[in-house]
């Protein structure tokens, strides 16, 4: 019954924090709950950044959410809790539980190599002692001693460049062009033997996602994960109705913070990002995470098989150098909490998280039951160790009374 809680505060429309999350039905402590939108808002006035929205649910019950600070500043748009952010690589898992749905039908395996499904990987090579850029002295292409598989693009170890070589700014270039292109490009390591993390080799996922499913990428996304978690305000698209919820995006100018030159709406965009390209609201994310936590269900309907959420939440990587935040690893899609270190903010070992360019960030702690997630828009500082997101997890942990 729990669940279906979560579901009816989180699918309502917009609300004021106080009017929906529970924070004693979570086993948490209000009053430290209510010092996370104090801290957020000493980094507005501290012009870290615009506005913040915060989320923290637990044992399915929403116990906090708020908004802090600005959806625009400049138009003096306060931030609400339904603002709609580009989350950026918070899609990346998204588009990898989008594979493992293919996984768990039959209709793929992880080991499939890439070039099964799309033939424009056949006799991809490899550039030996070369720079990124495909240079230097002893540079060599060779054929790599396999070829690159659907495990290797979800833990980014696939030797795909960490960025596309031929960007295409408009967003003009629909996702079947775009990795086609990508696939002429030869390996920058032999898959397997490193870590990387490639924004063209989730893309490639998207569009093996088309090639097997036979939907566009953003279609079979729609179907089958916002459509069964309710995610009402999750767009790769956002339509018009929906362009004064969008939150604008700033960087640090100098320790000044400025309006970044960021297209807010991608109008007439056609390539849907499956690496970065996504929309959404905490809310919905945090249906999603729910899911994830609760072994593929939601609301009674099973999204994902339990075997999946496993294989996908566990260390991958082995001893491979990985991730952007101490003592963790790679999973399927997914950064995994692997040791002590990895702890430093009190998130245990288990979690599993991923965060986006523009300051976003979400997780789940299985051992504590907990789902967090903390929306911003900033082009730099920090990543997925930026001070905010540290401050808003440890705060989150520190509110469990039992």
């Amino acid at each position: 019954m729990h669940r279906l809680v979560l579901l009816l505060l989180l699918l309502a429309p917009a609300m004021p924090a106080l009017d929906g999350p529970d924070p004693h039905r979570a086993a948490m402590d209000p009053e430290r709950l209510a010092r996370i939108p104090v801290r957020m808002r000493q980094y507005v006035d501290a012009g870290a950044g615009a506005g913040y929205v915060t989320l923290v649910a637990r044992h399915g019950v929403l116990a906090h959410l708020a908004a802090t600070g600005w959806q625009d500043r400049e138009k003096q748009i306060p931030m609400r809790t339904d603002t709609l952010f580009q989350i950026m690589s918070m899609t990346k898992p998204v588009t990898s539980v989008g594979i493992m749905i293919l996984v768990d039908e039959g209709r793929l395996s992880l080991n499939d190599p890439a070039e099964k499904h799309l033939p424009a990987f056949l006799g991809q090579q490899l550039a030996e002692a070369c720079t990124p850029g495909g240079s230097g002295p002893n540079c060599r292409l060779t054929r790599p001693s396999r070829p690159v598989t659907i495990y290797d693009l979800l833990t980014h170890t696939s030797g795909m460049a960490g960025s596309f070589h031929e960007p295409d700014p408009s967003r003009r270039r629909p996702l079947a062009e775009a990795v086609a292109a990508e696939a002429k490009y030869p390996l920058e390591f032999e898959p397997g033997t490193k870590w990387q993390y490639s924004n063209p080799g989730m893309a490639t996922l998207g569009r093996i996602i088309e090639a097997v499913s036979g939907q566009k990428y953003e279609e079979f996304i729609a179907g089958r994960i916002f459509a069964p978690l309710g995610m009402r305000d999750s767009h790769f698209f956002p339509p018009a109705s929906k362009h004064g919820r969008i939150a604008a995006v700033y960087t640090d100018d100098r320790g000044t913070l400025k309006r970044a030159d960021v297209d807010l709406y991608r109008q007439g965009a056609v390539y849907p990002g499956p690496e970065g390209g996504l929309f959404s609201t905490a809310a919905d994310m945090a249906n999603f995470y729910q899911m994830m936590l609760d072994r593929g269900v939601f609301a009674g309907h099973r999204i994902l098989s339990a075997a999946a959420v496993a294989e996908m939440t566990m260390v991958h990587t082995g001893d491979l150098t990985a991730g952007f935040a101490p003592g963790v690893g790679y999973g399927l899609g997914w950064s995994v909490v692997k040791e002590a270190k990895g702890t430093f903010r009190y998130q245990s070992v288990g979690t599993f998280s991923h965060g986006g360019a523009f300051r976003t960030y979400g997780y789940v702690d299985p051992a504590r039951d907990l789902v967090g997630v903390i929306l911003l828009q900033r082009t730099n500082g920090g990543g997925d160790v930026a001070d905010e997101i540290n401050s808003f997890v440890a705060m989150a942990a520190a509110a469990i009374e039992k």
